[in-house]
């Protein structure tokens, strides 16, 4: 086996980890719950791609509005502006860490069911009742407010119901 071989080979892998990771996958009732557990691998690692793609887009522009408020003197309605702009991104900053944080989470528990739960249909119904726990705390914490980490779990709650549950055909 030659080095290409191997470059094929590892396109083949990461082809196949971005279809298991589409949102839009939808695997037949037959599949095998390794299958399943692939999949929620495979889109928990995109969304932790996503998340921390967003976190440092915004920290590259929260440095940039930075840098320009330190070089410009500025009348006090532009620099109110500016200020509200640096807390916009500072926002969004610390949003996509929560998110980032949220998928970390949910991965780490996943890697944890799976330790501790044997792979079968059993498996993906343990981890969304975790997750279920999760969401519960969350919201009683947050006074039912819906907050960037509540939001990834929700999305991973969904994610666990559409490659655990059956789809019928149109």
């Amino acid at each position: 086996m030659d080095f290409d071989d191997e470059l094929f080979e590892q396109e083949d892998k990461i082809g196949s980890d971005d279809l298991l990771a589409a949102d839009d996958l939808r695997l037949p009732e037959s599949a095998n719950p390794l299958v399943r557990l692939h999949a929620m691998r495979s889109w928990l690692k995109r969304k932790e791609k996503e998340a921390n793609l967003d976190m440092g887009t915004a920290a590259l522009d929260l440095q940039d509005l930075q840098v320009s408020s330190e070089t410009a003197h500025l009348r006090r309605r532009a620099y109110q502006e500016q200020q509200e702009q640096l807390q916009i991104k500072q926002n969004a900053f610390q949003q996509a860490q929560e998110r980032m944080a949220a998928y970390e989470e949910a991965d780490d528990m996943l890697e944890d069911c799976v330790n501790h739960t044997t792979v079968s249909e059993r498996l993906m119904v343990e981890y969304y009742l975790q997750v279920e726990e999760l969401i519960q705390t969350g919201l009683a914490e947050s006074d039912q407010v819906a907050t960037p980490r509540l939001e990834a779990l929700y999305e991973v709650q969904n994610r666990i119901e559409r490659i655990g549950a059956s789809y019928e055909e149109d």
